[in-house]
């Protein structure tokens, strides 16, 4: 069964791989400190068990959509596969 009272997250879905191909820029607000603790949990589940996440960040053409397992996560960057760093300025929603 549908739950249509769930929100619908934002942002074009692009591959991971493509990340290079954008400017990311900061998002309109700074949700670096609400979304630590999903991103902690993000890394633990991209470590312990390869689960994938679903991040949203804001581009110079807008909010882009990833699917992918975070690696590791610092004070200003998530880290994810082959290195791409992701600030954390620039994040506007997350999905376990």
């Amino acid at each position: 069964m549908l739950d249509f009272n769930k929100k619908s997250m934002v942002g074009q879905i692009i591959e991971k791989e493509h990340i290079s191909e954008y400017r990311i820029i900061p998002a309109d607000e700074d949700k670096s400190n609400s979304l630590r603790e999903k991103l902690l949990s993000a890394q633990r589940l991209g470590n312990e068990f390869k689960s994938k996440t679903t991040i949203v960040f804001q581009t110079e053409d807008g909010p882009k959509r990833i699917e992918t397992t975070v690696w590791s996560l610092t004070e200003q960057y998530v880290q994810i596969k082959s290195g791409v760093l992701i600030p954390l300025k620039s994040i506007i929603e997350v999905e376990l």
